[in-house]
């Protein structure tokens, strides 16, 4: 009996692999690319992980996790149109970096800078540090115009199961007081970490032994990722992402936030709590309708700043969707509703 128990589970996990593999090749993903652009949807029914908002001339435009790095185009950040991904075919060398990666690819970050758009993009696999953030650059975001062109610049950063104590994933980038570019990433592991660009924004200044830890918790499986810096009124305010995603009505992500008057920190929460031992001031968690929530991004359009994330619908199967809030600030603090 014991015997045939285990035949089963062999041929049922064979199965699975086997439907696996069909289920993902290439075409298939392509085909299911094409199926969705042009959809359009509402805010709260935008399925999206991940995150982060740009404006160019009137229209608004997210990139998120999916295959190839997903973008969705909005004239009012309320009804949003699937657009073609970055990547119909992503690029060889995150095939051959990260073992595993499928085309599917992880929480994007985009910025206008150097008079052109500069995506970082994440190459992982779940639950493992082998991964690295590529970067890709466009003239425009306009799918539209004859100079749309995404050019791929290949990794900018490559972490290394027992070489490297952080995870090359969830990139951030951000301007210093002087207009110097830095890069924040990391989840899990050591942190989150910050690196020193190049004047271009497309390579590492930095050794690699001086990546500089700025937010870590100190526990065993240190859950934070996602860091996200933005600078007001003089503050550098690191949010960043704590507890666990991606496990649908059961995620406890929730989204937290510390300052600094300088990049590089030290970050510390309105406790006075340093980041770097597991301070952090909640900004938003979940409620009665929504699990977790997190992986935030932050913008400003006319004069209004704006938190986007990904929220885990515990009425909808634990899928994540789309949610966007207007920050205000209280004592040099950001604020959101709680009831979204």
């Amino acid at each position: 009996m014991q015997r045939t128990v285990i035949i089963w589970i062999v041929i049922i996990f064979v199965g699975v692999s086997a439907w696996s593999q069909e289920q993902w090749t290439p075409e298939r993903i392509k085909n299911r690319i094409l199926r969705q652009v042009g959809v359009e949807t509402f805010v709260d029914t935008t399925r999206v992980h991940d995150p982060v908002i740009i404006k160019e001339n009137d229209r608004y435009y997210i990139f998120a996790t999916g295959w190839g790095v997903s973008i969705y185009s909005s004239d009012d950040m309320n009804r949003w149109r699937s657009e073609m991904p970055v990547f119909m075919e992503p690029p060889q060398w995150a095939f051959d970096t990260v073992p595993g990666y499928n085309g599917h690819t992880w929480a994007p970050d985009i910025t206008y800078y150097n008079n052109q758009y500069i995506l970082y993009y994440s190459i992982s696999t779940f639950g493992k540090n082998r991964s690295a953030i590529g970067v890709a650059t466009n003239v425009t975001l306009n799918p539209e115009s004859k100079n749309y062109k995404w050019v791929d610049h290949g990794p900018i950063i490559i972490s290394t199961p027992g070489k490297t104590n952080w995870n090359a994933i969830d990139p951030n980038f951000v301007l210093d007081d002087s207009g110097h570019p830095y890069l924040s990433f990391g989840s899990f592991w050591g942190g989150l970490v910050l690196v020193r660009l190049h004047d271009d924004g497309l390579s590492v200044e930095d050794d690699v032994d001086d990546y500089k830890i700025i937010a870590t918790r100190q526990l065993r499986n240190n859950a934070v990722e996602a860091p996200f810096i933005f600078k007001k009124e003089g503050w550098y305010y690191l949010f960043a992402s704590y507890d666990f995603c991606c496990r649908g009505a059961e995620s406890t992500y929730k989204v937290v936030v510390g300052r600094s008057r300088d990049v590089d920190g030290e970050y510390i929460d309105a406790d006075g709590k340093s980041m770097l031992d597991g301070g952090g001031t909640l900004v938003v968690q979940g409620n009665d309708k929504y699990a977790g929530v997190g992986h935030n991004a932050v913008a400003t359009f006319e004069g209004v700043d704006y938190l986007l994330f990904h929220a885990y619908d515990m009425e909808r199967k634990g899928a994540s969707f789309l949610r966007i809030l207007p920050i205000t600030w209280a004592d040099g603090w950001p604020k959101v509703a709680q009831d979204f």
